[in-house]
This record gives structure tokens, C-alpha cells and sequence, in this order.
């Protein structure tokens, strides 16, 4: 059997147990740097792109410390998200199972979309930890049902998402109900500058975890190139996913009404799509998900909510329908596949408009493949650029000739062919050159 190196730790024996049912055996980057942290008591704000095994970072370190003895609350966790944040709970009371019945660590989940005056009712007896969204967390302590003054510890989970989406200000709420000492756990995979002020009201002298990525991407996620030339993108998407034949695939859009319209149009080429947009009821999101996780969809169409959002487990195959304005949520939409060293496929539908976001995107480490989809099949391209960079090369060779093949000071009949030719020997030996570099 694997020697368990989170024993390094001196976790409970429940904990251990857990890690090794579930076949973790060596903690990640971020869980060697957080954990000894976050069991000190220090404030924290770690950085890193998802996929990096932040969440048990927080929460392994917070189950150790949490009393069963005490019934308050010990730790409240907020998520951006209903979807994250029920996929944080689910991952905690997996663990927690492993308690002994007189030990066992109460976790309740509190997002939009359920009976509040029902979750008032059960709050009778108090949870040791608070999992939820913030609005939802912060109206039922408004409401005096839910008691968080008496927790030391605060997670913000996805805190540059929490900006984007408005709710910073109801994290604030909810840490301003919170105990002076706090400590105050925030992960993020960017510190923006309007997040700055937040973090310096509540953590003095925080330490930083930023785990840097070996590479942009995934080593084993492949990126490839369409061209749109002018053809009906949605069946472009069509014909690439009945090629593909995927395990499972999330298909990109920028807005929710084209997400909801290209779910119509393969819907009606006999596709059975899913759906995962902002404009879907608390009810239909939860049906939805619930039906993805039982893999009774082999196509899903979604918005950025997916690409961060919501961790949607054996995705084989990314395309992008259009690439998305903020080029990180590029590195996001593929970083839902190629997970767990398995290999994945990132299929980016492009137009003219997009070369300079595609630049960017290069310029960042990524390194596409050009393809074409004729009858059915994939055929590899020549890069896009290529005739530029011949073009741009042969011109270099034409100066560097005609600085070195010199015009006569007397002109004689038939110079013309004579510079020409000399011109054409220099270029070949340039070539000639150039190949046995290469």
C-alpha cells in the first residue's frame, strides 16, 4: 500500500481514512503550502488556477480544528455559486462520514432557490459549519435564525468571481457579523484591484500562496483551430461533435440567449443537449446538474457560469462556438477537461476577427493545431500564418541579394538578366543554407 503523506500533517484518523478511500495519497502544491497555515490560525490568500486541489486545502485543515463538542458554528464557507457551493458540501460530508457517530461534524448547505422559512425551521440546532452563497448566508442571519458570531474562520471561495458577479458586498456583510479575530481564508485565481480594498479591511499582514502553473494548460490538452470561413457556425459545431463522438462535451458561447439558440438547433438535429446558463431556475439547475452527473447527456451548451462556476466531472472534449473576451476564461472553459491525466481536446471555432485575441492567446503559451472539417473528418491545415511568414522570408532573401548583387557603375547590354541571375545563386545558397540549419 502507498505510504499516506498527508500523515505529515497529524490529521485525525478519520481524515486519513478518508484520503486513502478516496486514493489520495500526496497532497498538491497548494495543499503542502496551505494546510500548515491554515492550521496555525494565519490569514491566507492563495492564488491558483483551477484543478489545483485548492478546496481540500481549506477544507481538511478546518475539519481538524473543528470541536464536535461545541454546537455552534465554527467555520462559515462562501462560494460565488449554488453549484460550487453544494459541490464544496458534497465533498465535505464525503469526508465527514468517516467520523464516529459521537464525533460526528454537522455541515448544512445554504444557497438560493430552497424554502428559506424551511432551512429556518431546521436551524434549530446549530451546524459547526456553514456552507452556502453569501446573499442566501447573510439573509438568515439577518433573520436571527443562523448564529455566525461565534465562528473563528471565513472561507471565500472564488473571490474574483464573487466581484465580477456583485456579491462582494454581501461577504462583506457576512464578515462584519463574524468575530474580530477572524481568520479569513480567500482563494482567487486573480487579485484584481477592486478586490484589494476588501482583503485590506479584513486581513492584516496575510500570507500569499500563489502557485504559478508549469504551463497555461494542461500538458495532455490538445487545442485546435477551425476556420469559420463563412460557413453556418452551428453546424460547423454539428458536424465537429458527431465527429468527435465525445465521452462527454461542453460547447461555449459568450451570451445565454446563443447558448439557448445553438441547444435549439442541435436539439433539433437529434442531439439530447444539456443546458447551464444564467437564466435557468434554481429548480431547472438543479434538475440539470443532477442529470449531468447521472451521464444522461453526452452534449452539454453553456455559458462562462460552466467555465468557472460549476465542476462538471469527465468532460473529454471543449469547443469554443466563439472565443470569449476575457482570454483567461479561454484558460478556464479548457481547464474543464484534460483533468486527472487524462487527455482532452479544445476545439476553438475562429473568424478573421479573432487573429489578434488568437496572438494573444500563443503569446501565452498556447500552441494551436489547424485543422479543417470536410465530410465528416478532421484534415490538418498549414498554419494561418504561414504564406505571411514565407512572404515576409522571401523578401529578406531579395534585399540581402540586392545588397550584395551590386548595379555597375557602366551598364552594358543585357545587365538586367546578368544581376538576375547572380540574384537567384545567392537566394539558392541562402536556402541551401537555411535547410541544413534546419
Amino acid at each position: 500500500m502507498n505510504e499516506n503523506q498527508f500523515n505529515q500533517f497529524t490529521f485525525q484518523s478519520f481524515i486519513i481514512e478518508a484520503m486513502q478511500k478516496f486514493g489520495f495519497y500526496t497532497p498538491t502544491e497548494i495543499q503542502k503550502q496551505m494546510i500548515p497555515l491554515v492550521l496555525k490560525g494565519e490569514n491566507v490568500i492563495g492564488q491558483s488556477q483551477t484543478g489545483t486541489g485548492k478546496t481540500l486545502a481549506y477544507v481538511l485543515p478546518i475539519l481538524e480544528k473543528i470541536n464536535p463538542d461545541r454546537q455552534e458554528v465554527q467555520a462559515v464557507i462562501t462560494a460565488p455559486t449554488r453549484e460550487l457551493a453544494s459541490q464544496i458540501y458534497q465533498q465535505i460530508s464525503k469526508i465527514t462520514e468517516f467520523t464516529q457517530p459521537k464525533q460526528s461534524i454537522i455541515t448544512k448547505l445554504f444557497i438560493g432557490g430552497t424554502d428559506k422559512q424551511r432551512t429556518i425551521e431546521k436551524l434549530k440546532i446549530q451546524p459547526h459549519i456553514v456552507v452556502g452563497t453569501p446573499g442566501r448566508v447573510h439573509d438568515l442571519v439577518n433573520e436571527q435564525a443562523l448564529y455566525i458570531h461565534t465562528a473563528s474562520t471565513l472561507v471565500v471561495d472564488e473571490a474574483d468571481m464573487m466581484l465580477d458577479m456583485g456579491f462582494i458586498e454581501d461577504v462583506d456583510r457576512v464578515a462584519a457579523r463574524m468575530p474580530e479575530q477572524l481568520q479569513m481564508l480567500v482563494f482567487s485565481a486573480t487579485i484584481p484591484e477592486k478586490l484589494k480594498p476588501f482583503l485590506k479591511k479584513y486581513m492584516e499582514n496575510p500570507e500569499m500562496v500563489v502557485i504559478e502553473p508549469r504551463q497555461r494548460t494542461a500538458e495532455n490538452l490538445h487545442h485546435f483551430l477551425l476556420p469559420s470561413r463563412h460557413r453556418d457556425k452551428k453546424e460547423l459545431v454539428y458536424d465537429a461533435l458527431i465527429s468527435y463522438n465525445p465521452y462527454l462535451a461542453i460547447v461555449f458561447t459568450n451570451t445565454k440567449k446563443m447558448a439557448e439558440d445553438l441547444a435549439g438547433y442541435l436539439n433539433e438535429r437529434g442531439l439530447k443537449v444539456g443546458r447551464v446558463h444564467g437564466d435557468l431556475t434554481p429548480r431547472e439547475r438543479k434538475k440539470m446538474m443532477k442529470q449531468i452527473q447521472d451521464l444522461e447527456y453526452q452534449y452539454i451548451v453553456a455559458t462562462d457560469l460552466a467555465s468557472r462556476g460549476i465542476d462538471i466531472e469527465g468532460v473529454s472534449h471543449v469547443i469554443n462556438y466563439e472565443l470569449p473576451s476575457d482570454l483567461d476564461f479561454y484558460i478556464h472553459r479548457v481547464g474543464r477537461t484534460a483533468r486527472a491525466g487524462s487527455t482532452g481536446f479544445a476545439l476553438t471555432i475562429f473568424d478573421l476577427a479573432d487573429e489578434d485575441a488568437l496572438i494573444r492567446l500563443e503569446k501565452m503559451g498556447i500552441t494551436f493545431q489547424h485543422v479543417d472539417l470536410k465530410k465528416g473528418e478532421f484534415i490538418e491545415l498549414e498554419h494561418r500564418n504561414r504564406r505571411k511568414t514565407r512572404v515576409k522570408q522571401t523578401d529578406e532573401t531579395d534585399m540581402l541579394a540586392k545588397s550584395i548583387v551590386k548595379k555597375p557603375k557602366k551598364v552594358k547590354p543585357g545587365y538586367k538578366k546578368k544581376m538576375q541571375s547572380e540574384m537567384e545563386k545567392i537566394k539558392k545558397r541562402q536556402r541551401k543554407l537555411k535547410q541544413r540549419k534546419g
